[in-house]
């Protein structure tokens, strides 16, 4: 008699893993906001490339098809949606992105816009240099962009969040505990840092964190994190920086 033997069942696996997504809300009429949003891509080219977005449709009670409509808007200024908020369910189907429910809002948000280089400028000597042109031009082109920093000259309370989706974030007060620093590049923090900061949130592993009195809850480079129980005690309060060395945070007094 030959029995036959089911194959062992291979169980699924789930990981959770947070995002930091940004939330577009539009204004009507959505012609109008279009052309705000063009002006805010010009100045900002690239600003949204690679980042997560949800389109929050609240209060303004559009129909399917304006839906689609603005998703195809915003797919052709190259603006990707993840998902959409505050929409009615039988507005939307299968082929726009998914509602979204219980997102947490992180507090006051302060964005960095990036800074387009004036096309004139005076000279020492009071003349005006206009755009480059023949060899300098191609010297300028090879020049690296500088990316803009954001600076908040007031402390960071708890509750609220700063990003800066392109470059530093400079704090010339504290982090409260429960605030929130995050930064494509580097984070630099002139009193003390009690809260989180997240340093390289794109993938930056050059980035640092530096702070005048260390008391964080949570630091981060590149997605390489610390929590408070895993920081070294004896440089609790200090001046330190925080860099990302083979795959490895590593506090260091400054």
């Amino acid at each position: 008699m030959t029995i036959a033997t089911r194959p062992p069942r291979h169980s699924f696996r789930f990981r959770g893993r947070n995002f930091l997504a940004l939330v577009l809300r539009p204004a009507v009429p959505i012609a109008e906001w279009l052309t705000e949003l063009d002006e805010w891509l010009a100045r900002s080219p690239g600003f949204f490339t690679g980042k997560p977005l949800i389109l929050d449709l609240a209060g303004l009670a559009l129909e399917r098809s304006d839906i689609t409509s603005l998703i195809g808007e915003l797919c052709r200024r190259s603006v990707r949606i993840l998902g959409i908020e505050g929409a009615d369910a039988s507005a939307l189907d299968d082929s726009l992105p998914p509602l979204l429910t219980g997102g947490r809002t992180l507090g006051a948000v302060e964005v960095a816009e990036a800074i387009s280089p004036p096309a004139a400028a005076k000279t020492e000597g009071g003349t005006v240099a206009g755009p480059a042109s023949g060899a300098n031009a191609g010297a300028s082109a090879a020049a690296p962009r500088q990316l803009p920093s954001l600076l908040v000259e007031t402390p960071v309370r708890s509750g609220q969040s700063v990003i800066n989706p392109d470059g530093d974030v400079i704090v010339l007060g504290a982090v409260a505990s429960g605030a929130e620093v995050i930064a494509a590049g580097s984070i630099h923090v002139y009193g003390a840092l009690r809260g989180r900061a997240l340093a390289g949130a794109y993938g930056n592993e050059t980035a640092r964190v530096f702070c005048r009195r260390f008391e964080a809850e949570l630091v981060a480079i590149a997605g390489r994190y610390l929590v408070s129980e895993q920081m070294p005690p004896q440089q609790r309060g200090l001046a330190v920086e925080i860099a990302l060395v083979d795959d490895r945070l590593t506090i260091t007094p400054n």
